[in-house]
């Protein structure tokens, strides 16, 4: 072996060396990161994911199914997706870059990437600075409803879709397609769980 040869074949063994706990640490943060396993219709993976994790920080899977189980996050995507007009979808993109940007001032990380401890406080934190809706009186508004925000939206966005899905109205929730007599006055052990709509 010539001396050219064995400098070439140092340098690249001492680069290969170099190289090993970079190409290491790069699959392992990989294997870090949570996939979707949907394909979005409106939203980016990233906006996905977010999503995705402020659902299931919401209704997290308990002895009940989770948002995630009932596809919560789909549904936002399709709501987003085909009832929304161009304005209010760049609206959503802009809100959800705001709440990340927030998160990253407070915690160092988008909020999808927080620790359970850290999203718990986070909406903690929003729960109590944001704006609520008015009273109902038979499902009507009492007042004039000023804008809820972002994160009150999209809250009662996760609710709607967790509490619509046929998994929670026929599994979870008391079901009865087809209601029989009115009884007015019963004790409130005989109604047992919330009933579906």
């Amino acid at each position: 072996m010539n001396r050219r040869d064995a400098i070439r074949k140092t340098a690249l063994m001492a680069g290969t060396a170099a190289g090993v706990p970079s190409f290491l640490s790069l699959l392992q943060a990989c294997s870090k990161q949570e996939r979707l396993t949907w394909v979005p219709e409106f939203l980016s993976e990233d906006q996905a994911r977010f999503i995705s994790a402020f659902v299931d920080t919401i209704l997290p899977k308990t002895d009940t199914p989770g948002a995630l189980d009932v596809k919560a996050d789909v549904f936002i995507d399709l709501v987003y997706a085909r009832t929304y007009d161009q304005k209010a979808q760049e609206n959503v993109v802009a809100e959800i870059e705001k709440f990340n940007a927030t998160a990253k001032e407070k915690f160092g990380k988008v909020f999808a990437e927080l620790s359970l401890e850290d999203k718990t406080a986070f909406l903690k934190e929003q729960e109590a600075n944001s704006p609520k809706f008015n009273p109902r009186v038979w499902g009507t508004a009492v007042g004039k409803q000023e804008p809820v925000g972002f994160y009150r939206g999209l809250k009662s966005m996760t609710l709607w879709a967790y509490f619509s899905s046929e998994e929670i109205g026929k599994n979870v929730l008391s079901y009865d397609p087809i209601p029989g007599e009115y009884k007015g006055c019963i004790p409130l052990s005989d109604v047992g769980n919330s009933w579906s709509l």
